[in-house]
Order: C-alpha cells, then sequence, then structure tokens
C-alpha cells in the first residue's frame, strides 16, 4: 500500500515564521528596550549623582553657566592652531538697540492713509554734491568684498537686485569686478586700505559714489591675507603677483600721514567728476572728533557701521570689544552734525523692517543692509551644500560650490526680501499718516524705558505730554518776548505759557505751532544753560576780587548780561 505525503510549501512556511518572529519581536522589543534604557539611565544618574565633581560629567554644566558654547568651541580652536581666530559675521552679543522704541500714531488729530496711498521712499544722499545719489527706496546694499569675501556670482546677483529695486549696491574693498557696474542700478565704489584701493579713473567714471573706507562695525586696522586665500580672477584683477600676501594699509594709497588728507581729498574730488564722496568709519566714542574732521575735508556723506556689523572673518576681540551699537553712534551724529547737509548713512545689526524704520525717524538718510541679502542669496538653493555645509559657502569666493549658485534665482530672492521690507514699512507710514519719509521724525516714537528715552531725546512713555499750544498763547507768548529788556528765563516762560493754557479750550491745533514754540524753548534753555555755566566760571574765578560775595558777583554779571541783551 502506498501512502501520500503532502508536498511543504516551503516559501509560505517561511513567510510564516519571519512574521511570526516579527511580530513577537514587537511584542518583546517595547519592554526590552524599556530595561535597558532604564539601566543606562540609572546608571547616569548614580554617576552624576555620587561621583566627585572632579570625576563628574555636571563639571561640564557648571562651567557652561560660567561661559557660553562659543567661548568653549573658540577655546578649543585656539587651542588647536596657536593662530589669531577669525570668525564670521560679526559678534555674537547683544547691545542696547530699538527694541524700546515704539511708533506712536496720533489715531484722532492725524487718521491714516488709505491703503491705496502712495509713499513717498525715496531719498537722496550727498545733497551737496553737483550729481548726488538719488535711490527710490532708503535700503541700500552694502559693502561685501569681491575676492575676500563673495563670489563673482554673488557679487553679480547682487548688483542685478540692486537694479530691480533701483537702489544702490556698494563694491565692498575687493578688487574690482568689472561686470559689476553694468549690472547694478545705482553703483558705491569704495576707495579702500589695499594696494589697488585707489582705484583707477575708469573704475571711478563707473561709480555713482565714492565711499572711502577706514573701518567698519567690525573690523579697523591692518590685516594680511595668505596668497593661497586670494587665488584666481580676484588675484589678477588684484594686482598681486602669484605668491604675493595681500596686505591691508592703514589709510587708502595717497594717505601716509594725517596730514596727507586735505591733498589726498583735493585730489579725489577731481577725479570724482562731481559725484558725492562717503567716509565709511566704525562708531567709536570718539566719534565727533572724528566728524569733526570729516566735515572739515569736506565729505558729502558720513557712513558709520555700528558694532553689530558683520564681516567675512574678522579677529572675535576686534567684533566684541570695539566700537559702540548703532543707535548711539547715530544719535551723536545726528546731534553733531545737526544742521549740516551731510548726509547720514547707518549701517550695522539692520534686520527687521521696524528698525530701518526707526533710524530713518531718527534722522537716518539710508541704511545699508549686509546680511539681509547675503542670507537671501541663497534661498531655495540651500540644498546644494547643507546639511554637511553652512549656507554661506556657497557664496563665498574660496568655496567649491560657488559655481552652483543661481544667479538670477539668487538676485530675485534678494530683490524680494528687501521689497517686503520696504512694504512693510510703507505700511507703518500709512498707519501713522505720513505720505513721505521727509514727514517722518522722532516725535513718531516712544521710548518705553527711561535709558532710551535719555539717549535718543525720543519721549518716555511715563513722560507727561506737553499740552497743546494754540496761535493765541504763542502770539501772547511772542510778544512778551519782544516786550521783554532781556530774554526772559525758562521758568518765566512756563509761568506764562500756563496762565494763557488755563485760559483756553481744548482745541485741536496747528502741529507747526506747537513745533514753533517746542523750537522756541529749546533756544531759551540752550541759551540759559551757557549764561547759568558763565556766571559760575565768573564767580569762582581768583582774579575777581573787586567784588566781594558771591552773592554779590552773580547780581553783578546778570546786570551785565542783560544790558548787553
Amino acid at each position: 500500500m502506498q501512502i501520500a505525503i503532502a508536498t511543504i510549501n516551503w516559501p509560505a512556511l517561511l513567510f510564516f515564521v519571519i512574521v511570526l518572529g516579527l511580530i513577537s519581536a514587537l511584542i518583546l522589543v517595547k519592554p526590552i528596550m524599556r530595561y535597558i534604557i532604564k539601566v543606562i539611565t540609572n546608571d547616569a544618574v548614580k554617576r552624576l549623582l555620587t561621583d566627585d565633581y572632579t570625576q563628574n560629567v555636571a563639571e561640564t554644566l557648571s562651567s557652561l553657566k560660567r561661559f557660553s558654547v562659543i567661548n568653549f568651541i573658540e577655546m578649543s580652536l585656539r587651542a588647536q592652531s596657536g593662530k589669531v581666530l577669525t570668525r564670521p559675521l560679526g559678534s555674537p552679543k547683544h547691545f542696547l538697540g530699538y527694541d524700546q522704541l515704539m511708533f506712536s500714531p496720533r489715531q484722532m488729530t492725524q487718521l491714516s492713509l488709505p491703503e491705496s496711498a502712495q509713499i513717498d521712499m525715496s531719498v537722496t544722499i550727498g545733497s551737496n554734491a553737483e550729481k548726488p545719489l538719488k535711490i527710490k527706496i532708503p535700503l541700500m546694499i552694502g559693502a561685501m568684498a569681491y575676492g575676500l569675501a563673495l563670489s563673482e556670482e554673488a557679487k553679480l546677483a547682487l548688483a542685478r537686485a540692486s537694479k530691480k529695486l533701483q537702489t544702490a549696491t556698494n563694491s565692498g574693498e575687493g578688487p574690482f569686478l568689472p561686470e559689476e557696474p553694468g549690472e547694478a542700478g545705482k553703483f558705491v565704489l569704495q576707495i579702500c586700505r589695499w594696494s589697488w584701493g585707489g582705484r583707477t579713473n575708469e573704475q571711478i567714471t563707473s561709480a555713482d559714489m565714492l565711499e572711502v573706507q577706514m573701518g567698519q562695525g567690525s573690523d579697523t586696522g591692518v590685516a594680511t591675507i595668505e596668497a593661497s586665500e586670494i587665488v584666481g580672477r580676484a588675484r589678477i584683477l588684484g594686482g598681486l603677483e602669484p605668491g604675493e600676501l595681500a596686505v591691508a594699509l592703514n589709510a587708502p594709497p595717497g594717505v601716509q600721514k594725517p596730514e596727507d588728507w586735505p591733498a589726498f581729498m583735493k585730489k579725489l574730488r577731481q577725479r570724482a567728476k562731481g559725484i558725492p564722496i562717503a567716509l565709511k568709519i566704525m562708531a567709536t566714542g570718539r566719534l565727533e572728533e572724528e566728524l569733526s574732521t570729516a566735515r572739515d575735508l569736506g565729505f558729502d556723506v558720513i557712513v558709520i557701521d555700528g558694532v553689530e556689523g558683520g564681516s567675512h572673518a574678522t579677529a572675535p576681540i576686534k567684533q566684541d570689544d570695539f566700537g559702540i551699537p548703532s543707535l548711539l553712534a547715530l544719535i551723536k551724529a545726528k546731534r553733531f552734525l545737526q544742521g549740516s547737509s551731510i548726509s547720514i548713512v547707518i549701517a550695522g545689526g539692520y534686520f527687521t523692517p521696524g528698525q530701518c524704520l526707526k533710524a530713518l525717524a531718527l534722522g537716518a538718510d539710508a541704511i545699508y543692509l549686509a546680511t539681509v541679502p547675503l542670507f537671501a542669496l541663497g534661498h531655495n538653493q540651500l540644498e546644494k551644500v547643507i546639511p554637511w555645509e553652512p549656507p554661506t559657502t556657497l557664496v563665498y569666493y574660496n568655496s567649491p560650490t560657488k559655481t552652483q549658485l543661481n544667479i538670477n534665482q539668487a538676485a530675485t530672492s534678494v530683490e524680494n526680501v528687501m521689497t517686503s521690507m520696504v512694504l512693510e514699512m510703507e505700511e507703518a507710514m500709512r498707519a501713522l499718516g505720513k505720505a513721505s519719509l521727509k514727514e517722518l521724525s522722532a516725535d513718531d516714537l516712544i521710548a518705553l524705558d527711561s535709558l532710551s528715552a535719555e539717549i535718543t531725546g525720543v519721549r518716555s512713555v511715563l513722560q507727561e505730554p506737553v499740552p497743546p499750544i494754540s496761535n493765541q498763547t504763542l502770539q501772547k507768548l511772542k510778544k512778551q518776548l519782544s516786550q521783554s529788556e532781556s530774554r526772559i528765563t525758562l521758568k518765566d516762560l512756563a509761568v506764562a505759557r500756563n496762565e494763557a493754557v488755563n485760559h483756553e479750550s481744548n482745541t485741536v491745533l496747528d502741529e507747526s505751532l506747537i513745533k514753533e514754540h517746542l523750537q522756541l524753548i529749546r533756544e531759551l534753555k540752550e541759551e540759559n544753560k551757557l549764561m547759568w555755566k558763565v556766571i559760575d566760571t565768573y564767580i569762582k574765578s581768583p582774579h575777581n576780587k573787586k567784588i566781594g560775595s558771591a552773592v554779590q558777583k552773580k547780581k553783578h554779571l546778570i546786570a551785565k548780561y542783560k544790558n548787553c541783551k
């Protein structure tokens, strides 16, 4: 008798075993993994809480409370190389800025503008020059050097964006890139502190403004670039021989000592043929001294780069420990140049439309942006370099991936980001009821803290507002002033004003009258300060022996002061 044995379906059996194994693993993996994690965690926690501090990983946590991760990384980099570090993109420190200043619209007495209202955002820079620089927006693309920092592709993308935006782009301190002016809308050429920095007459002819570069927010002084760090076309355009170092000078070619500046400026003015000449400096505590010299030399524009400014690569000590914040520099410059027609361009740490508009309200004529357009260049193209390289390798001159940058796409991204910023600024202007940047002032701001109020002169939110003054009151005050034998004191003026205000109704008044009144107050205040300073100096003088007591001296001098008036 023959017994039939069923044929085994081995593929099906194998599949069944695999599935059964996976199900078993899934059932068992959770408790097994939980057990493993528990053992490891318990051991780690036990060590953390029982090992001596010197043998404990918690030492790192304690140390990092004393210094930052960046400090730790830079310590390690110094230990590795033994050379001066060069950190990209500026200081990581946070400085006093615009956060405590807010716009303060008049909602009842000055209505906002309709959405269809056109806002005039155009500015003129260097109005003293025969051919001032006129741009459609108050934002310009800042100085980023070809060859020393950015690639040819990146520079051309920035230039094309500036043309679409109808603004200016800056050459930076690198060798002159011949294609850049033709691609740009308006072109600012730096006269810089390198061997090629004097520029040729042909190069100067291509510019709409010249900018003498003596410093920037994160760098000043001399420097040396190894021959291996500037190669290819940039080396040729810079006029460097093979193997020759690039050495930054302490001033542009033609200036060996401070006494050379007048002759240098005279020659540069002739070469400029009517276009504005700007001076770019690092913002420092000696700003007024620098501005005084610049004014005497006849510069049309002052470019001030605050400590927040970035750089391709400079020593951390220059970024972290040199200079003053951009906001302070702007206020100091505006006060010193009050009444002057010198244009102020501010730079360093401007990333948002709000920061830019506040700077314009405080007196800046225009703002240089660099970090914003720099990062916009790589928008939608970062996948070409990340995650293994930082985004900036797409735009740096010495990067092997620089040729992967799509120039037109990069230009569009820069155009979009700056257009967006300007549109937001226009929206804010409409909310303030302002149709032009010329109407914007510090009076449109309010300070949330006393420090910002004191520094900027903007009214503090805690300060009582000045009551409105009518035409009738103003005329009465003027009459009192004209009839007085001498200028009345600030106290007398305040008393007369308060008496007049008490008899008036709360009528909405002409803003120009209020401004005229406030200006009158300021003039009187300054005059009284000067008068009492003279009086106090006179009283304390050891040479005044003829008059006895201090009181007699004061009365005598006041009488003489009034007679002179």
